[in-house]
């Protein structure tokens, strides 16, 4: 966490920057929070057909967060005038390839006995296919798919390539990180190749199967690192390995404290659009903050049956996937989750064409969950709500003032992490609110 960040982007003035109390519905301009449409802008990019569609994008916050700023502002420019999709979200027993051997070099694939199905395709983490703390896009791709294809992942690897197990000390945790600075510490599988996704797309990931390893770990570093929430407040760091029940789904934290799991996935993303993050070379991003590109959501929903729709950005959207979870409290204060690695992951990928989704969102069988990114906390929070009322607005068809009173007595707004640089809001919308053949009706994409 870069505290001191967002005081010195406050610096910055623009003849624009009147608008920093976020009250636009387009947002805060270029200089602050998220919105990421001036008024001149949303003056050439908005009709009447497309004022209900959601346009919000968020900010990530690094060292060189001030030289960033102005780039990032001619990019909005240049992808707002170059593409119409930026529309959006308001308009808006598994099967497991048992291989006696998966390739050494990447990915295996076989056809499913479900004829609803695509391929299945089975993608080992080896040296060739994960990746430390990065989305690479220069690397070809291990694997491309089609849509519907499902992909497996088994045996996937724990933080750091593989270095974080039981009984690793906190030390050799914290060399890891120092000696990979600007990197996470995920194991990154990647990147996987979608047969004709485009920009504008939206790809529909269906969570079918998610089983962690028998223990797990849960970390924070020492002060002197300066992550998660409090690290002023402890100034050693410390690890600790909890064993899992996988029978019960319960973990043992300590004696006399037993902790139910809720094992997901703490990153699934695309390739981010150029020029959003910081690179740390070129086509090489982190992969601590979440973005308009998913990545390190840490969304706790995120559980086997759940869906994750996230918008394509490049050509192939490039899927990366780490950061194996078997239970997350919301706010993840630490840094950590209780991380492990994941015996299988099993996702299907659905490919929906020019649906112009601006940010990801997610989908379970009780909830439509809209998300609300920012470096500021209580600007990721007013994104979330302003996101929940426009996709209430128009798929409930009510008006955006009814809108708002049901988000006000019915929906559930959650801190979902605090701890990577960018901070995350999620509105929890329940289905059963509504009447059946309206239910049916309401959709993300």
């Amino acid at each position: 966490m870069m505290p001191h960040a967002h005081e010195e982007a406050k610096e910055r003035t623009t003849p624009h920057s009147h608008h920093h109390a976020c009250a636009n519905l387009f947002g805060c301009g270029d200089e602050k929070g998220t919105g990421i449409l001036r008024e001149d802008i949303k003056a050439r990019a908005f009709n009447n057909r497309a004022s209900d569609r959601l346009l919000h994008m968020g900010e990530i916050d690094q060292a060189n967060f001030d030289n960033y700023l102005s780039a990032r502002g001619r990019w909005r420019r240049q992808l707002l005038q170059a593409s119409s999709f930026m529309g959006a979200l308001a308009a808006v027993g598994p099967w497991f390839a048992k291989l006696a051997r998966a390739e050494d070099s990447g990915a295996a694939s076989m056809r499913p006995s479900s004829p609803d199905a695509g391929r299945m395709h089975v993608v080992p983490s080896t040296r060739e296919t994960v990746q430390l703390g990065v989305y690479d896009t220069n690397l070809p791709p291990i694997l491309t798919i089609d849509s519907g294809d499902l992909i497996s992942f088994p045996n996937t690897w724990s933080h750091f390539l593989n270095e974080l197990q039981p009984g690793v000390p906190i030390d050799t945790l914290v060399r890891l990180r120092v000696d990979n600075p600007g990197k996470g510490p995920h194991s990154i599988i990647g990147p996987i190749q979608v047969n004709k996704a485009e920009p504008g797309d939206v790809l529909e990931i269906r969570y079918k199967r998610i089983r962690p390893y028998a223990w797990g770990a849960t970390f924070n570093n020492p002060s002197t690192i300066g992550t998660g929430l409090l690290p002023q407040d402890f100034p050693h760091g410390q690890v600790k390995y909890v064993d899992l029940d996988l029978s019960a789904m319960t973990g043992k934290f300590l004696p006399n404290i037993t902790i139910p799991l809720k094992p997901f996935q703490g990153t699934m993303g695309v390739a981010p659009p150029d020029g959003f993050f910081p690179a740390l070379s070129p086509g090489v991003t982190t992969s601590v903050p979440p973005g308009p590109h998913g990545g390190n959501l840490d969304l706790s929903e995120l559980t086997e049956g759940s869906t994750l729709y996230i918008p394509v950005w490049k050509p192939g959207a490039l899927i990366y996937t780490g950061d194996s979870h078997a239970v997350q409290g919301d706010g993840e204060i630490c840094l950590t989750a209780l991380e492990t690695g994941m015996k299988e992951l099993q996702i299907q990928v659905v490919l929906h064409k020019q649906k112009g989704l601006a940010w990801p969102a997610a989908e379970t069988d009780t909830h439509w969950i809209i998300m609300g990114l920012d470096k500021d906390l209580n600007a990721a929070m007013t994104l979330a709500a302003r996101n929940a009322i426009k996709f209430l607005a128009a798929q409930a068809k009510i008006s955006e003032l009814d809108a708002y009173a049901l988000c006000s007595i019915a929906v559930s707004f959650r801190v979902t992490q605090v701890v990577d640089i960018v901070r995350g809001v999620h509105a929890l919308i329940p289905k059963s609110i509504f009447a059946s053949e309206l239910r049916q009706q309401m959709r993300m994409v």
